[in-house]
């Protein structure tokens, strides 16, 4: 997207990553951004704008209230956004702007009415995003160390967990579940000023389905898969995290099916760079997997193998461009971050998942997570 070009945006900031990119504060109903001849303005309601000027202070903020007020004196009924934005751009001469995909259909065809022509983006509607300077890869960071201090509480309390006779594990005398579990992670997310949200719990042959969220007893002796997702509160900026685990003793099967993925990761770590084909990573530990023996493909009516793509950059969204799959095309450029998750599943093993966010430069690529991977715990 040129800078050049005239945007407009109608949508809250706390779920639409593209607004808060712009303006930078949250805000939980949807209001109007313009950029305007290369400058930012935000329409907000009363309630909204008096903390504007430090939450977006790059901003021009208007009063939604008093461009309704003068839109009443002129006969307009009901005004809403579609007759504010047409307001605006009338004054200032602007016949034409660029709109997001997402932007809501209804207020399109009144802009429409109103004689505003619209044009949606074949791309990212703001390409930048995708490269992160050093406050972002701070932030992203930040939400990485919520989900370790998730993951740590995690594996403490499957460490202190007992394995019953029948093989479930007990927590506090009391049968440690995925659900459980889960409440431990995201009430430490919680606490560390993170925003957990369907962290993943997946015991056994739930862990094949690589987002099924978990449920019911967790046992001993089977890989755990536990993949943390949560976002900042104060920022909006999301971490990834996962770790295959096992309570017990894994089984040479189990073992050796997380050795491949360790070092089908390594062999990601190894490749990306920039200049690198996204798509190029995912095949050369594809490549390894189908080596090893580990072949993907449907057996007995469901996948199994490595059926999903090796990584997906990860900011204000948990899944943003680019992505490392079979089909993805562009190379990787300095100042991605991506997250490297290759994995293998199998229903008579079970699933594992290791996973890593890296900041992609020009030599290869720096982790940025300091969580350990131990298999046996």
């Amino acid at each position: 997207m040129s800078k050049s070009e005239n945007l407009l945006m109608l949508a809250d900031s706390e779920h639409d990553a593209n607004m808060l990119y712009a303006v930078g504060m949250f805000v939980p109903d949807p209001f109007i951004y313009l950029r305007l001849g290369g400058r930012h303005f935000i329409v907000l309601s009363d309630l909204e704008i008096d903390r504007a000027p430090r939450s977006a202070p790059h901003c021009r903020a208007l009063a939604l209230s008093k461009y309704q007020e003068s839109l009443r004196k002129q006969g307009v009924e009901s005004p809403g956004h579609a007759q504010v934005i047409a307001a605006i751009l009338r004054a200032k001469k602007i016949r034409s702007v660029v709109v997001p995909p997402n932007f809501p259909l209804g207020v399109a065809r009144e802009l429409e009415k109103l004689g505003v022509n619209l044009a949606t983006t074949k791309g990212n509607f703001f390409p930048e995003r995708d490269i992160k300077d050093a406050s972002e890869v701070k932030k992203i960071s930040a939400a990485l160390m919520m989900a370790e201090v998730g993951m740590a509480e995690a594996i403490q309390a499957l460490r202190a967990s007992k394995i019953a006779r029948d093989g479930c594990l007990m927590y506090h005398n009391l049968p440690l579940t995925s659900e459980k579990l889960r409440s431990v992670i995201d009430c430490a997310i919680l606490q560390a000023s993170g925003l957990p949200a369907n962290t993943i719990v997946a015991g056994g042959i739930q862990g094949c389905d690589p987002h099924e969220r978990g449920f019911g007893p967790l046992r001993a002796n089977e890989p755990i898969i536990i993949d943390i997702f949560p976002r900042s509160s104060k920022t909006g900026y999301f971490g990834d995290i996962t770790r295959t685990v096992v309570r017990g003793k894994a089984s040479e099967g189990v073992r050796r099916l997380y050795e491949t993925v360790f070092k089908g990761q390594g062999i990601g770590f190894k490749k990306i760079r920039a200049g690198v084909a996204t798509s190029e990573v995912h095949r050369a530990i594809t490549e390894f997997f189908d080596q090893q023996g580990y072949k993907t493909g449907r057996h007995t009516g469901r996948m199994e193998g490595f059926f999903h793509g090796t990584g997906h950059g990860l900011g204000l969204d948990v899944h943003e461009s680019p992505r490392m799959g079979q089909f993805s095309s562009g190379k990787l450029v300095t100042g991605q971050v991506v997250t490297v998750e290759p994995g293998l599943y199998y229903p008579g093993l079970g699933g594992v998942r290791l996973e890593d966010v890296v900041v992609v430069n020009q030599n290869g690529n720096r982790n940025l997570t300091r969580f350990e991977k131990q298999l046996e715990i």
